[in-house]
């Protein structure tokens, strides 16, 4: 029994082999992105197959907008991970929990945030994208009812972000899992049975993620070994509060930079017509769960390195951060291989169109070696981000989405443009994301070679 007790217990991540500390860490990390993963998944194939390839299509065009407009909660959450992991490493008790209470307070303010402005320009912001009409009211209301919904969404990710920061990946992992299967179990009762179309998946989503976040909320309100959750712990305080926008706000317009460039792209997208938006939503999908070993080896070499760097053990830090990085380019690759190999079988869980199938596929294996140049990406920069360097990940986010992939997105459309194609290829939008992220792999080998970001190894009064 108390092994079992330890499981759900805060790690310490500063002592044993930094590679078994690190892959024993990030493996329920992965199964819990994997697991989230499945909320758009499923949405996606139970739209797919009940609904069409147009309600498909629906979804996809508003992924851009909920990302853009979630950029003030990814802020909050990066710098919550970051103080977690290192005043825990430091085992700073009255630090831990003051950061701890902020981050809930923040979330409340930044939720309101959103259900407010999410609705006001949901449809503004669709039309400048040029959404088909024969999609867009089936967009605006899937966002409508997320944004109204957003602060389970929210609150599960920032509070499981402080549980991660603690050592604890597996809690939220089985949260995550018990949050999963019921929005499946909801999707297919709100769409199969009860005909609710878009909508329904939306409020399926909804629901599900608020009852994670409950859970999370009550597994740390039984962590009192470890810090105190009370109202003077929750009451904003301008020093905390300033250094938790500090480290989180880089990442945040890292995630903003992200979505603008999404949103741009999105645009050129729409203008190939239906068929392209059904197929990058499918692509997107099979990319989500390609990417998700290295989110998760990204996330965890950033608690890993928080916790290290708070306990000041950078040689720990060194050594883990090439163990961390040679198996998440170990499993990047075998990934890219297995979609080389089978893409096509992955495509035809979305759709049974033939000629949909053959282009998702095509445009899939474009971008299968890409991920082994993320892995790299996403290690080095988990480990900068835990030192408290945000700012650097950010700039090369920068670099690589706005100034590297807009433009040649647009440059091959334009060049590209023929009888058969007006608008152009759109290999074009996918030609233009393998460039960036191996761009983004090479400058930020670079830049962390350089090590400034050891100069931001503690977080500093």
């Amino acid at each position: 029994m108390a092994k079992f007790k330890e499981l759900f217990a805060p790690k310490d991540l500063t002592e044993g082999p930094p590679w078994k500390r690190i892959i024993e860490f990030a493996i329920p990390m992965l199964i819990g992105n994997i697991a989230q993963q499945l909320y758009n998944t499923a949405d996606s194939i139970i739209i797919g197959l009940y609904v069409g390839d147009n309600a498909l299509a629906s979804v996809g065009s508003a992924s851009p907008i909920l990302n853009l407009l979630l950029v003030l909660f990814v802020g909050v959450s990066v710098g919550a991970g970051i103080m977690v992991s290192q005043y825990f490493g430091a085992k700073d008790r009255e630090k831990l929990s003051h950061t701890i209470g902020i981050c809930i307070s923040l979330t409340a303010i930044v939720s309101a945030i959103i259900i407010i402005i999410g609705p006001i320009v949901t449809r503004p912001f669709l039309k400048l994208l040029n959404t088909p009409e024969s999609i867009i009211d089936w967009s605006a209301q899937y966002l409508i009812i997320y944004f109204v919904g957003i602060a389970g969404f929210s609150y599960y990710n920032i509070l499981s972000g402080i549980l991660r920061g603690l050592g604890d990946s597996l809690s939220a992992l089985i949260f995550l899992l018990i949050s999963t299967a019921l929005n499946v179990a909801l999707d297919i009762l709100f769409v199969a049975k009860f005909n609710m179309g878009v909508p329904g998946v939306a409020l399926a989503t909804v629901l599900a993620q608020a009852i994670s976040a409950i859970l999370c909320m009550l597994k740390l309100l039984k962590m009192k070994e470890n810090f105190d959750l009370n109202l003077k712990m929750l009451k904003l305080d301008k020093d905390y509060t300033y250094r938790l926008i500090k480290l989180g706000l880089p990442s945040g317009i890292t995630q903003g930079i992200f979505s603008v460039a999404m949103i741009i792209v999105q645009s050129l997208t729409n203008s190939f017509g239906e068929l392209v938006i059904a197929s990058n939503v499918i692509i997107m999908r099979v990319d989500g769960f390609a990417m998700m070993p290295n989110f998760s080896f990204g996330s965890a070499m950033t608690t890993y390195a928080g916790q290290n760097i708070g306990a000041r053990k950078m040689d720990r830090v060194e050594k883990g951060t090439k163990q961390g990085t040679m198996i998440a380019v170990g499993i990047s690759t075998v990934i890219t291989i297995l979609i080389l190999i089978f893409g096509k079988y992955l495509v035809s869980i979305f759709t049974d169109t033939k000629e949909l199938i053959d282009f998702s596929t095509r445009m899939m294996r474009i971008l299968a070696v890409g991920y082994v140049a993320m892995a790299v990406t996403q290690s080095l920069s988990g480990v900068m981000r835990g030192a408290g360097d945000t700012i650097t990940p950010m700039w090369i986010s920068l670099i690589t989405t706005v100034f590297l992939r807009v433009p040649i997105a647009y440059g091959i459309a334009y060049f590209t443009r023929c009888k058969a194609y007006p608008t152009g290829r759109p290999e074009s939008v996918f030609i233009s994301l393998l460039v960036a992220w191996t761009m983004g792999a090479i400058i930020t080998t670079l830049f962390f070679r350089k090590g400034k970001w050891r100069e931001k190894a503690l977080i500093k009064d």
